[in-house]
């Protein structure tokens, strides 16, 4: 096979939970050698009750990764990190801001060691900013970006999304840093420290309810449930089928027409106030009841087959098990099973990045904290065994 696109980098990834481990998890199948820095004990997401299946995210964020232990807190501990970066092209870290710093392991310290490296910081709010130490998790960077005042109904409270997209658009643009920086350093030969905000990464998402708040209307609800963010489309809503729903689109007139004719309803097409997309979103209540009294005559399946047919842009609204399950994704490559050495039988994903002409890398699931141990200090840092049983009796790895 030939190499894949970061072969040959290495990171040294000082990554928790869900935002940092995910930008190195991406690195890692595209074929970097991501090394994992937990303290010893691991990181807190080992840490959650896994009856619960809360160690299944944990197996599909760090597989492909090499796991070392090291006490950060203590003289050797900081060494033996810095002996570390000498090794490595990058190093990536979500702590809070400040953090590294007070370890003595902030950009400017670590660059010593390596003037090349590649130090990415993914936080909440940014390494800057009066809200740098604000408390940021994905729910609160949910609250403080706007994306719970626009999720959920009208006469509803906000509502935070069912996924943890603030910690994820985060990951994503930490990748993307992370890959644009190494590009750079390819050309100038310079390294640079990187900071990704979750709540700058997650704020054009919300393109459509900005625009609203633009509007001409007198008043604009700020939660409009399943209907358009910016209440500028019209038929776009979940209609329900006799067992369940169906999302539908109309983006242009085209589409409109084409939903028209699935209906059977081409007797609308010369109806002047629903002939235009405006005059179709100042009808909006008419149209989802009309939308909606036809849909459900049919069942799920046969509803989206039936819009399938006529091209009109739909979905069924599907069970999280029936996407688990999905031939598409599995056709792909990206949704598999594993037996987990200590998750057992579970569901993991590779990555959505693909390289035409390129495998990913084979699949390895996340292992113990400290794992590789043996592997890093002895092969990388050439400590002798004597010394890692010293270091491991005075708990710093």
């Amino acid at each position: 096979m030939n190499d894949l696109p970061l072969t040959g980098v290495t990171v040294l990834d000082v990554t928790q939970i869900y935002n940092g481990p995910y930008a190195t998890f991406l690195m890692a199948m595209a074929g970097a050698e991501v090394i994992k820095v937990e303290p010893p004990g691991g990181e807190y997401l080992r840490k959650r009750d896994a009856r619960s299946g809360a160690g299944v995210p944990f197996a599909m964020l760090n597989a492909n990764k090499r796991c070392i232990s090291l006490n950060l807190k203590t003289e050797k501990g900081h060494g033996l990190f810095m002996a570390l970066v000498g090794h490595a092209d990058v190093v990536a870290e979500n702590y809070a801001p400040g953090v590294m710093q007070r370890l003595g392991l902030d950009y400017d310290t670590v660059r010593t060691s390596n003037p090349r490296i590649i130090y990415a910081s993914g936080s909440g709010y940014g390494q800057s900013g009066p809200y740098r130490d604000h408390p940021a998790m994905d729910l609160t960077v949910q609250a403080m970006s706007g994306v719970m005042s626009v999720t959920g109904f009208p006469d509803n409270p906000p509502v935070k999304s069912g996924a943890a997209l603030c910690d994820f658009f985060g990951g994503v643009h930490l990748y993307g840093a992370i890959t644009t920086a190494l590009y750079h350093r390819e050309r100038t030969g310079q390294g640079t420290w990187i900071d990704v905000a979750m709540l700058e990464a997650v704020y054009p998402s919300l393109a459509s309810n900005i625009g609203m708040t633009y509007s001409a209307r007198d008043e604009t609800p700020d939660r409009t449930g399943n209907r358009h963010g910016g209440l500028s489309l019209c038929p776009y809503n979940v209609y329900p089928a006799n067992d369940g729903y169906v999302a539908i689109i109309c983006n242009n007139d085209k589409h409109w027409y084409a939903l028209l004719d699935a209906m059977d309803r081409g007797d609308l097409s010369a109806c002047e106030e629903m002939r235009s997309m405006r005059g179709r979103v100042a009808n909006m209540e008419t149209i989802d009841a009309l939308v909606g009294d036809w849909s459900q005559r049919f069942d799920r399946d046969t509803l989206f087959e039936q819009l399938k047919k006529h091209r009109v842009p739909c979905a069924p609204v599907r069970a999280l098990s029936e996407v688990m399950n999905d031939t598409h994704l599995r056709e792909r490559g990206v949704l598999f099973e594993i037996d987990h050495p200590t998750q057992g039988p579970i569901t993991v994903c590779r990555s959505p990045i693909h390289y035409l002409g390129l495998e990913q890398a084979e699949y390895e699931p996340s292992v113990a904290c400290g794992s590789d141990n043996d592997l890093i200090y002895g092969e990388m840092l050439g400590v002798d065994a004597d010394e890692r049983a010293a270091l491991v009796a005075g708990g710093i790895i």
